[in-house]
């Protein structure tokens, strides 16, 4: 079978596309798999950092190329994602020379290198394309089947095995479940097949809560009735059968914690025996207290690496008024429009929910869990830039019903004269 790609995207370029989104998701995934069953040492360190590094420039000029071809691609989208980021950079830049501390520093300088990657790819590949949905599908099984695996007493944390060789280098648990949620979005949206939606919806579920990453988790539940209600050709139908399989699983919510009593999922059903939502309590009124002493400007790097708001409101203590309600707009005014114009509109295209669903889990976990410089973010846009040039320039452009050009710019040329005759 011959394999096509979408409008502006070559052979060669979808290749690095993919390279670069399996290396740097479920490529994160594996190495710290190796990592912590000991199978190797931290020979990258992290690994994403390195990754991100060695795919910033293909990536940046991928994007360039796409540009100088086709000059539509750049959408407002993309502009102000762009001024956003400058305006991050002199942030940094003005308080790295006011003294900032450098750890915090060198974090932000990495997440704008995370987000602008993340941003490309997101932007560029061609998710439709056979080969990316195979290998997304194959990346999903063998993440569930190292999840499920390695897990003990219904929990996936590979530190506790005790065999890694650098423990220090290895991830959490939300290192894994980000690798995780950011292959199945877009595998979910591109994904036609009903009952393969319906594995995926089963397999992703239990893999994040076996994984214990609540937010992620969180987030694909909240994913979930939004692809498949757009996707549902019979809405009430699927409204109904959401509702029994809560009612379900609520009868038998006792058996569940009974048999998982170590699963950090169920802290969900009661936020105020979490330590760790308690912490993030804590962390997220001391920077109230921070905004409210420096309302305008907020407070740069006032807080121990680690120790900020895991919310949006970590965007005001660092960047001030003018960084918390830009990222904002950015992040949620594009998605009102494709709101109202797209979900309901009786069309059933991958593009236009990849880039809703990202917005709305994007959002979900800005508001509740999240720090502002999460990759999701940079996903969102690129997501949204994509959907924008497919719907008024790529594939699913509106036909031209304008008049044709006239062939002849004289009237008189077009009607047929009556030969003179001489005098």
């Amino acid at each position: 079978m011959k394999t096509t790609y979408s409008a502006g995207t070559s052979a060669r370029e979808q290749l690095l596309l993919n390279s670069a989104f399996f290396l740097l998701f479920p490529g994160f995934f594996y190495y710290h798999t190796l990592l912590g069953t000991g199978t190797t040492g931290a020979f990258l360190g992290g690994y994403f950092s390195p990754v991100s590094l060695v795919y910033m420039l293909p990536l940046a000029v991928a994007y360039y190329k796409r540009l100088r071809r086709d000059r539509c691609r750049l959408s407002s989208i993309d502009m102000h994602y762009g001024l956003f980021n400058a305006y991050f950079i002199a942030v940094i830049v003005v308080n790295a020379a006011a003294g900032a501390t450098l750890a915090i520093v060198a974090h932000h300088v990495a997440g704008i290198l995370f987000m602008v990657n993340t941003f490309f790819l997101f932007a560029l590949i061609d998710f439709d394309q056979r080969q990316f949905r195979l290998m997304g599908l194959a990346s999903l099984a063998a993440m569930s089947a190292i999840v499920f695996t390695f897990s003990v007493n219904g929990v996936f944390f590979l530190g506790a095995l005790g065999m890694a060789k650098d423990a220090d280098a290895l991830a959490t648990y939300q290192g894994f479940s980000r690798s995780y949620l950011m292959t199945i979005l877009p595998v979910l949206a591109y994904t036609r097949s009903l009952p393969l939606r319906l594995v995926l919806y089963a397999s992703g579920a239990a893999t994040l809560f076996v994984n214990t990453a609540r937010s992620e988790f969180a987030a694909l539940l909240f994913a979930i009735p939004i692809v498949e209600f757009y996707f549902s050709r019979h809405k009430l139908v699927f409204l109904g059968l959401a509702v029994i399989a809560t009612l379900l699983i609520s009868a038998h919510m006792d058996e569940i914690i009974a048999a998982l009593p170590d699963n950090r999922i169920l802290e969900l059903l009661d936020l105020s025996q979490s330590t760790s939502a308690n912490k993030r309590h804590h962390l997220t009124v001391y920077a109230e207290h921070t905004i409210a002493a420096h309302p305008l400007l907020g407070d740069y790097a006032s807080y121990t690496l680690g120790y900020y708001s895991h919310n949006v409101l970590s965007a005001w203590v660092d960047l001030g008024l003018f960084g918390f309600v830009y990222l904002l707009a950015l992040t949620a005014l594009p998605a009102v429009p494709m709101f109202f114009k797209e979900y309901f509109a009786g069309r059933r295209r991958p593009e236009f929910i990849h880039g809703f669903a990202l917005a709305c889990v994007t959002l979900l976990l800005l508001i509740s869990s999240h720090y502002f410089t999460d990759m999701l973010i940079g996903a969102t846009l690129g997501a949204y830039s994509q959907y924008r040039y497919e719907r008024k320039h790529g594939k699913y452009r509106p036909p031209d019903l304008s008049p044709s050009a006239l062939r002849h710019p004289d009237l008189h040329q077009a009607v047929p004269q009556p030969e003179r005759t001489g005098a």
